[in-house]
């Protein structure tokens, strides 16, 4: 079923909201990648991206590899600690410093992305393949020009707005319906 465009500055229902519509989109171009990742390699997606990013930028501590990654430190840690228990990270302590690590890749880890990656380059080239090569290059800018407008909108957000996940969705409730 396809469906017709809206105008991005002029949305009228929640589903054509700008994330909304990223959102989908991300869904359905992750799911066949998702699949081979995790059914055929056992490994989850957010994993995945961690060891793609000390493939790409080499080794680094865990604090960088989340601020890279854009992801809270304990989601990179839960995520870490299965990469080396699968051996496909580790962990080499800082000299002078033992509390502090470095995360380096293993041969095994390697050796996975090596033999993944080109699958899920495949799978991204034939999403892209809806588009002309000039499309493709304007989507590219389009992407980069929207991020950097992300960032400001972030920067600029005001700060009272701030998320309580640590309080659970029933807590939360109950904390917005007592103000």
């Amino acid at each position: 079923m396809e469906t017709q465009p809206v105008p991005l500055d002029r949305p009228a229902t929640v589903d054509e909201l700008l994330n909304y519509r990223l959102a989908r989109l991300l869904a359905a171009t992750s799911a066949p990648g998702i699949r081979l990742l995790e059914g055929r390699y056992g490994v989850r997606r957010r994993a995945w991206g961690l060891l793609g990013l000390i493939v790409a930028y080499g080794p680094m501590s865990p604090s960088e590899l989340a601020e890279r990654a854009h992801l809270e430190r304990a989601k990179v840690s839960l995520n870490v600690t299965a990469l080396v228990s699968d051996g496909l990270l580790h962990r080499v302590a800082t000299p002078g410093d033992r509390r502090r690590a470095r995360l380096e890749l293993t041969e095994r880890g390697r050796a996975l992305f090596d033999e993944v990656y080109p699958q899920l380059a495949a799978l991204s080239r034939s999403v892209l393949a809806a588009l002309s090569p000039a499309q493709v290059q304007a989507l590219d800018e389009i992407i980069t020009i929207l991020g950097n407008a992300a960032v400001v909108v972030n920067a600029n957000a005001p700060a009272t707005n701030k998320a309580e996940r640590r309080l659970g969705g029933s807590r939360r409730r109950q904390t917005i319906a007592n103000e």
